[in-house]
C-alpha cells in the first residue's frame, strides 16, 4: 500500500527561511502529520555540517556561509541545483537512517539510468557519483523521528563554488552536473522525473509535482 504525501514547490528561497521552516515543521508535527517532501533552489550558498571543519572553506570569497544542524561537512546550492528536502516520520515508517540514505541514492541513480547514465553511491561518503565525480549530495537530520533537509541535485548549476571549498569535506573532490554530463532537459523536467523516481523508492502515493498545491 502507498502512503500519502504532500509536496511543496517553493521556487527560489533564501537558504535560512527553508532551514527555519524545516525545523519549525519537525517541531510542530505530530504522529498523525503527514510527511512532505519540498522542492527548492537557492541564491548562491555555502552550508557547514554539524562536523563541518574550516579548513574545508578554501575561499568562500562573496558566498556567504550558514552554519547548519544536518550531518557532513561543506557543501554549495545555487540556482540551477535541485534541493529536496524530506520530512520523513522515520519510526513511522520502520526506516533506519542508512536505509533512508541508499533510498535516496537508489533515485537519483534511477533517475540517471533514464538517461542511460550510469551512477553509483559510496557507502562510506553518501551521495551519487558519475565516474568518481559527485552530482548528488545528502545530507540528513533526524529530531523527534522526523528527518529533515535531504538532497541535492546538480542539473545546470555553476560549478565554479566547488572549487573554492573541499566538496563534502573531500580534498580534490570532482563535481559534476547533468548539464556537464550531456543531459539537456530543463530543470523542470529533472524536478518532475526525480519526485518521481523518489515517490517509487519511498512508496509514496505520487502526484505530478504540477498538480502540487
Amino acid at each position: 500500500m502507498t502512503l500519502a504525501l504532500k509536496q511543496k514547490m517553493l521556487g527560489l528561497t533564501p537558504y535560512e527561511d527553508s532551514f527555519q521552516a524545516m525545523k519549525d515543521f519537525v517541531t510542530n508535527r505530530d504522529t498523525d502529520t503527514v510527511d512532505e517532501i519540498w522542492y527548492v533552489e537557492h541564491p548562491a550558498v555555502f552550508t557547514q555540517g554539524m562536523a563541518g571543519r574550516p579548513e574545508h572553506l578554501l575561499m568562500p570569497g562573496d558566498i556567504p556561509v550558514v552554519q547548519t544542524d544536518r550531518g557532513g561537512q561543506v557543501t554549495f546550492h545555487g540556482p540551477g541545483q535541485i534541493v529536496s528536502y524530506l520530512m520523513i516520520d522515520i519510526a513511522r515508517r520502520q526506516l533506519g537512517v542508512r536505509m533512508l540514505v541508499e533510498l535516496l541514492e537508489q533515485a537519483v541513480i534511477n533517475l540517471l539510468a533514464e538517461y542511460q547514465v550510469t551512477a553509483t553511491g559510496d557507502r562510506n561518503a553518501p551521495g551519487v557519483y558519475v565516474d568518481s565525480a559527485k552530482v548528488a549530495a545528502l545530507g540528513l537530520r533526524v529530531r523527534k523521528h522526523s528527518t529533515y533537509h535531504g538532497l541535492s541535485l546538480n542539473v545546470d548549476v555553476d560549478l565554479e563554488p566547488f572549487q573554492r571549498i573541499n566538496p563534502c569535506g573531500y580534498q580534490g573532490l570532482k563535481v559534476t552536473s547533468l548539464q556537464t554530463l550531456g543531459i539537456t532537459d530543463t530543470i523542470e523536467s529533472v524536478r518532475e522525473k526525480l519526485h518521481y523516481h523518489l515517490t517509487s523508492v519511498l512508496n509514496y502515493q505520487h502526484e505530478p509535482l504540477t498538480h502540487a498545491a
